[in-house]
């Protein structure tokens, strides 16, 4: 009897899941879909796919698909994270091929194993920017007096405070800068996850700021997911 009374009411719903994390890059047109927009396409191509996604137990099922990191409107990406569980175990194979069948234009699953990291080991981005100014100022001086301020302010949305003001000077690490071109390029580190993000739009959105200068011509993606060790998380 105690044993009948200790086991869980909804024990008769519980299904077995099956845990995969997919690797996948987001190019082209698919970069202006947002990230609030993600579940909506992924739970539309999961469903053409005919892929037996698991649904959270309860009152409100719900298909379960994590994306652990947040990517800026516009930016591409060829190392966006998301999880997903299964009711039926998959050869990792089968599963990449059959979602990337039906992935619209500028998404594709480049990678799919069994998760070993935590999300919460996330702590880096690394982005490639490429951008060329509307006027003849010499961007890459220009820009990289604005590196060398002693602090970058700019603009950030707070959910509790609004719209404040945030010195991310500390959080920027660039690693490479020089001209391709007509573009400057650059190649910059920015802490990503839980305890602190700072995305590739806040450092050129604090650039137009303080230049005064409009661009003819940007583009950002994001290259590395990495631990606070530097390890790839992928």
């Amino acid at each position: 009897m105690a044993a009948n009374i200790n086991r869980p009411k909804n024990m008769a719903l519980r299904v077995e899941r099956f845990d995969y994390r997919m690797i996948f890059s987001k190019t082209g047109r698919a970069r202006f879909i947002s990230h609030l927009d993600l579940m909506r396409t992924f739970s539309r191509i999961f469903k053409r796919a005919r892929i037996p996604v698991w649904y959270t137990q309860g009152f409100n099922p719900r298909l379960y698909i994590m994306f652990p990191l947040a990517l800026a409107l516009g930016t591409e990406s060829d190392v966006e994270i998301m999880d997903i569980s299964l009711t039926e175990e998959l050869g990792e194979q089968e599963l990449m091929e059959r979602v990337n069948a039906v992935m619209p234009e500028g998404m594709h699953i480049n990678k799919v194993y069994k998760p070993v990291m935590n999300h919460k080991e996330i702590a880096y981005s690394e982005y490639e920017i490429r951008f060329c100014l509307m006027s003849d100022t010499d961007a890459l001086n220009s820009f990289k007096d604005y590196l060398s301020q002693e602090s970058i302010i700019v603009k950030k949305h707070s959910k509790k405070k609004g719209e404040i003001e945030v010195d991310i000077k500390p959080d920027v690490e660039v690693l490479s800068i020089d001209m391709e071109g007509e573009f400057v390029k650059l190649t910059v580190r920015l802490p990503s996850g839980n305890d602190k993000t700072v995305n590739s739009s806040l450092l050129m959105d604090g650039y137009k700021a303080y230049s005064g200068e409009d661009y003819r011509l940007i583009y950002t993606t994001r290259t590395k997911i990495l631990t606070k060790s530097l390890e790839s998380f992928i």
